[in-house]
């Protein structure tokens, strides 16, 4: 299977590529546009600014490239928050897969640290990409902003308020956990999208 990874201006995409490596794949990390419609699966993990993201992807026209992808796409993390709409940080136009708006986290209460990291629960999964997993399974999250529950919201984590912790319109899948750094769970969902 042909697999590419999106390179662009976000840091963490080499845990995904070594997730993928233990699993017996080895992936292609590139910012050729027809690499990247080539590919039988395209990965667009990251962890970074929204807005020096989007410029990096706008400047080599990436944006409208994933846009018009039509194999399966998974986005991670920054990458859930880039297929949206708009995001708060930076207040930054995003590459409009889904329609929602990136908000940032209020803290309600003392112990409510942003940015949210650690491990938290899945709950009302429902999609293929959750094949063999449970609601209240663990997986493991790193961010500032999140993404509100939404029509396309496949499973939903809480962490101040619920919010969308996996979306999936038409080829395009996302989590805002780290699946890479989710063990067997995580690796389960990796297994789920490349058998998609």
């Amino acid at each position: 299977m042909n697999v590419a990874i999106v390179k662009y201006n976000a840091g963490n995409v080499y845990s995904v590529v070594n997730a993928l490596r233990r699993m017996g794949i080895e992936p292609l990390l590139t910012d050729d546009a027809e690499a990247l419609r080539k590919a039988d699966r395209v990965f667009f993990p990251g962890q970074g600014h929204a807005g020096e993201a989007m410029d990096y992807l706008k400047a080599r026209k990436l944006d409208e490239v994933i846009r018009d992808l039509k194999q399966p796409v998974f986005g991670i993390c920054v990458g859930q928050q880039l297929l949206c709409k708009h995001s708060e940080e930076g207040d930054t136009d995003c590459i409009g897969i889904f329609d929602a708006e990136v908000k940032r986290f209020q803290p309600k209460n003392h112990e409510d640290k942003v940015p949210c990291m650690g491990w938290n629960q899945l709950y009302d999964i429902k999609s293929p990409l959750f094949n063999g997993l449970d609601d209240g399974d663990y997986v493991y999250f790193v961010h500032s902003f999140f993404v509100p529950v939404c029509a396309e919201t496949i499973a939903t984590a809480d962490y101040v308020l619920p919010y969308s912790a996996s979306m999936q319109k038409d080829n395009f899948y996302t989590c805002q956990f780290h699946p890479e750094k989710s063990g067997k769970v995580g690796e389960r969902i990796l297994k789920n999208f490349l058998e998609l």
